[in-house]
């Protein structure tokens, strides 16, 4: 396998932090942060029928997650984090009984990069966003003042104090909490030796040395994580980046201090990094006909996982696939040409328009396919495991880029702000002309 170079190298890097920013509640949609530029001439375009949009400049990567989260408590609201042009780490916050939407910048002027979405939790009733550039220093973390609501400010910046060494600093921060270890939080990234990473904390700001997960040598892992919320949790991933290696689909799930197969047979204990051949192959390149590049993985009700991932038959014909295990083996189905690439930029071929599950439902798909020239937004449903589809248009004939779709975690993608997504040209990572839209 070709060698990892020594650390990431990023065009138009800024790891200058911004003015620390808590903007107070903001009447309707799409005022834009302090700081950001106007809107291009992409943002501006008429939205479809039964979509608004949520914020006028934003983007997210699909490593990061939750990018967003819905809770019922006091209030129904819903949460959602992204990254301006700006480079503002933004989280805007929607209120399904007022549709009243709040916006609260957390850092402005970050580091301009789609890597550096936030990530969010809810954890005690209160909003836990955790951010970090793209290969950064530091990763951070604040939480908000008051309980479901954002528009009262943050807490101060906090950092996670622990790190693999490295020179591949923090990336992708995966928050997830498990009720039955009293609430414990783990909270996974990739760390400085460039693959999945971890430490926990019960509360106090205490962290627990960070240990790795998965051991790739030379090589860099993308995973995807999801929790039944409870006691388990189902890891998906490569084992490297389809740019530099022929790649697979590899599974695993954690209880109970353990890590296990598909099958249940252990793997052994969480703390001792795992190789891919210790875990179960989803999908194998050798057989396959192509490398691969996970993109969703959810917990199916029954403690079974359900994956999304693109199969590469060349770099500019994208496949999408559904894996179920259904007991005894993974069932893969392959969905439908998901087309080329949705960056300008020729160094990253296999930036597919995404697919994604709806968690409450991971018999619902969110897609983005090349319908024509253009990504268009789609939501398809299975009766059948994965056997047939039932598909629905979210956008038709845009004329511009419509991707990355997703569904915030704990509600439903048939209700409102249900399905968000990216709009707007993609030249790069690091110079998105992107907003936020969102089903109504």
């Amino acid at each position: 396998m070709p060698a990892l170079t020594p650390g990431p190298s990023h065009p138009a890097r800024r790891t200058v932090l911004g003015a620390l920013v808590a903007t107070a509640a903001v009447p309707g949609l799409g005022a834009l942060p302090a700081g950001a530029a106007a809107a291009t001439p992409s943002t501006r375009r008429p939205v479809a029928a039964g979509t608004k949009v949520l914020a006028p400049s934003g983007a997210w990567c699909w490593f990061g997650d939750p990018r967003a989260v819905h809770h019922r408590g006091t209030y129904r609201r819903t949460y959602v984090g992204y990254i301006t042009a700006a480079g503002d780490i933004n989280v805007t916050q929607y209120d399904h009984d007022t549709g009243r939407s709040t916006t609260s910048t957390l850092i402005s002027g970050f580091q301009i990069d789609d890597h550096n979405n936030p990530s969010l939790v809810i954890r005690y009733g209160r909003v836990v966003v955790f951010f970090s550039g793209h290969g950064g220093d530091k990763m951070y973390y604040r939480r908000s003042v008051a309980v479901e609501d954002i528009g009262q400010g943050w807490e101060p910046l906090k950092t996670v104090p622990t790190n693999i060494a490295g020179g591949w600093g923090y990336t992708y921060p995966n928050p997830i909490e498990l009720a039955a270890e009293g609430k414990k939080l783990y909270l996974f990234w990739r760390g400085g030796n460039a693959n999945p990473t971890y430490s926990t904390t019960t509360g106090g700001d205490l962290w627990t040395p960070a240990q790795s997960l998965i051991d790739v040598p030379g090589q860099r892992p993308y995973v995807k994580i999801a929790s039944n919320d409870t006691d388990t949790i189902h890891f998906a991933f490569t084992d490297g980046h389809p740019r530099n290696v022929d790649t697979g689909i590899y599974y695993m799930y954690y209880r109970n201090g353990s890590l296990f197969r598909a099958d249940g047979s252990r793997i052994g204990p969480l703390g001792t990094p795992v190789t891919p051949d210790q875990t179960t192959c989803v999908y194998d390149f050798a057989s396959g006909g192509g490398k691969a590049w996970i993109h969703d993985i959810a917990d199916d009700g029954d403690g079974r996982p359900v994956l999304t991932y693109a199969v590469f038959p060349t770099d500019t014909d994208h496949r999408y696939h559904y894996a179920r295990f259904d007991g005894s083996a993974f069932t893969d189905h392959e969905l439908t040409a998901a087309g080329d690439s949705i960056s300008e930029d020729t160094s990253e071929p296999n930036y597919s328009g995404g697919i994604t599950l709806d968690h409450d439902d991971p018999s619902v798909v969110l897609l983005s396919r090349e319908i024509g020239t253009v990504h268009e937004i789609e939501r398809w449903t299975t009766p059948d495991h994965g056997a047939t589809w039932h598909k629905k248009a979210i956008t038709a004939a845009s004329g511009e880029p419509q991707v990355r779709p997703i569904s915030p975690r704990g509600l439903p993608s048939g209700e409102p702000l249900g399905v968000l997504w990216m709009a707007g040209r993609y030249p790069s990572y690091t110079t998105y002309q992107t907003r936020i839209m969102a089903t109504t």
